[in-house]
């Protein structure tokens, strides 16, 4: 009789043991797995705003050249791919291994960026924008210190 007990309570011994190992690793998957999507959020983030960063260098670079802004993005993206001084220095300018192709569109989901452009006024402005968030880059308003000001910063 003491063996057919010892017998029940293994038994019921290895059947908890089993489901405290089960539940570990249910309690450790519901706290790393929330945690890992704010992480990639988070370097999606990063990866946007250095695009968009890379974008207002080209800008940047665009009025010191010609004294305006371009009328589009694809007009900017064109200049920096075709201008011969953009290709020789766009390591220096935009980091080593950024993607021409591509840095005028959103890592998040591959929309281009927002780009409006202010010249009614004595000061030409600009607003760069994400579509997928809330950063953005300039104003549109003729406020020269807000001219080149990103809103992270």
């Amino acid at each position: 009789m003491a063996s057919g007990s010892q017998n029940k309570r293994v038994i019921i011994q290895v059947v908890l043991g089993i489901l405290i190992l089960c539940m570990g690793y249910f309690l450790y998957d519901s706290i790393t797995e929330p945690w890992a999507a704010v992480e990639r959020q988070e370097e999606l983030t990063e990866r946007t705003r250095l695009r968009m960063s890379n974008v207002r260098a080209a800008l940047i670079r665009f009025d010191e050249r010609t004294g305006r802004f371009p009328g589009s993005l694809d007009s900017l993206h064109i200049w920096v791919q075709t201008d011969s001084t953009m290709q020789a220095h766009s390591d220096s300018l935009f980091g080593s291994g950024a993607n021409i192709d591509s840095f005028i569109v959103s890592p998040r989901t591959g929309k281009q960026f927002e780009y409006e452009i202010n010249d009614t006024s004595r000061v030409m402005v600009y607003l760069l924008s994400d579509p997928d968030s809330n950063d953005e880059i300039g104003t549109l308003e003729p406020d020269p210190t807000r001219l080149n000001a990103a809103s992270w910063e």
